[in-house]
């Protein structure tokens, strides 16, 4: 069994992350849980500091379930490190597992949210050593939630940053740097470049 925790309490960003990875994994058994008592959304370190306790105890429920892995489906990988040292099974980041296979492309840029995020995921790329393959992480102005209750324009204007990044920064992918992100590729099958979602990225690690 995959679990798949959502750090934050917005249900409907769980069901869309459990509905894609459903999709793309149609013969696992994938489980999708809210965090009821973490804040609605995690934009900057104040919210990710909030949400870590409840976190880990669904971490720890889904070892106790049967889980075989746990992701994590926040892009900022909160509290992927103290989940790691609680529980015996894998628990992959989607933020790690985007910026591992972006790497493997060569030199990426991130679009994210607000720029409330933009240090922390800076930091989080430092830690893993990928900062030389990192031109820029980009804030496109779209806070979390207006991804579920305005897709089409929070979408449109994540696109627009990351064809902004296609045309300066170098780069041979876009990291979509936020779970709430997970419909947005789809919506851009022609882009110039890989538009490298976090869960996807996460999902593939499953299959190794």
């Amino acid at each position: 069994m995959i679990v798949i925790i959502n750090p934050n309490s917005t249900v409907s960003m769980t069901e869309s992350l459990l509905s894609t990875a459903r999709a793309e994994l149609p013969d696992a058994r994938i489980e999708g849980w809210t965090s009821h008592d973490g804040p609605p959304a995690i934009q900057g370190p104040e919210d990710g500091a909030a949400c870590i306790p409840p976190l880990l105890a669904l971490v720890q429920k889904a070892r106790l379930a049967g889980a075989r892995t746990v992701i994590i489906g926040c892009f900022d990988d909160t509290g992927l490190t103290e989940a790691r040292a609680l529980v015996d099974c894998p628990v992959i980041g989607i933020g790690e597992a985007a910026y591992a296979k972006a790497a493997r492309l060569g030199r990426f840029s991130v679009v994210t949210t607000l720029a409330a995020s933009v240090p922390v995921l800076e930091a989080n790329i430092a830690a893993l050593g990928l900062a030389p393959h990192c031109a820029r992480v980009r804030a496109s102005g779209v806070p979390v939630l207006d991804l579920e209750t305005y897709p089409a324009t929070a979408i449109a204007r994540v696109l627009a940053e990351a064809q902004a990044a296609l045309a300066q920064d170098d780069i041979r992918a876009v990291v979509l740097g936020c779970a709430g992100m997970v419909h947005v590729a789809a919506c851009a099958p022609d882009f110039q470049v890989p538009l490298i979602d976090g869960l996807r990225a996460a999902l593939e690690r499953t299959k190794r």
